[in-house]
């Protein structure tokens, strides 16, 4: 079904940061956070971010009977065999703080040398025209970086702040936020998805 650039699509989020960076990236169309709609969050069964973001997207779906974006995103560090992974938002237990996650990470990584400090964000985003949408358009991003052993930079929010960026000298959290749109695993998977629904629109 395509998406004209007018009609509400729900964002499956609570996160502000995030919504804040998805609206930006995606101002061609009406883009609603499901807090609006008074929706309940599900519960993130899936062991893969793929898994998490449909289950979001197809929950706000249904709720809102509007067509529903949702993304899962994470760190994944080499050393800590892919964690903190899907559950980077909740890695030192439900309900913790950005703080609390990056010192569980840095604790965690203590004794890793620089040369193995290597770590992406991934994002993972899905559209779904309505909750029992069977072909959602799925876009996926990375963003290579390593991690620091503290924290340097005011912007961002969850690890930016010990995700150190090569090319950039800085950490992603000293970014600007347009310029983290611009180079971020987010800012990529939205570029990918915006390409699928601007296609899906002129079919």
């Amino acid at each position: 079904m395509p998406v004209s650039n007018n009609q509400q699509i729900v964002l499956a989020s609570g996160n502000l940061g995030k919504i804040k960076e998805i609206q930006a990236l995606l101002q061609a169309y009406a883009i609603v956070p499901q807090s609006a709609f008074k929706v309940v969050e599900p519960e993130e069964t899936g062991t893969t971010f793929v898994e998490n973001a449909i289950i979001k997207a197809r929950n706000a779906a249904q709720h809102c009977q509007l067509p529903a974006i949702a993304d899962d995103s994470g760190l994944i560090v080499d050393a800590l065999h892919g964690a903190p992974g899907v559950i980077s938002a909740r890695y030192a237990g439900v309900g913790a703080s950005d703080g609390d996650n990056v010192q569980k990470l840095l604790h965690a990584m203590q004794d890793v040398p620089e040369h193995l400090r290597t770590a992406r964000f991934v994002c993972v985003m899905v559209y779904m025209a309505h909750a029992d949408d069977p072909c959602p358009l799925i876009a996926q991003g990375f963003w290579e970086g390593r991690i620091l052993n503290h924290a340097i930079g005011d912007y961002g929010f969850g690890y930016d702040p010990v995700f150190w960026l090569e090319a950039q000298h800085c950490t992603s959290a000293q970014l600007a936020p347009a310029d983290k749109n611009a180079l971020s695993h987010r800012g990529k998977a939205l570029s990918v998805l915006t390409q699928q629904l601007n296609a899906l629109h002129h079919d």
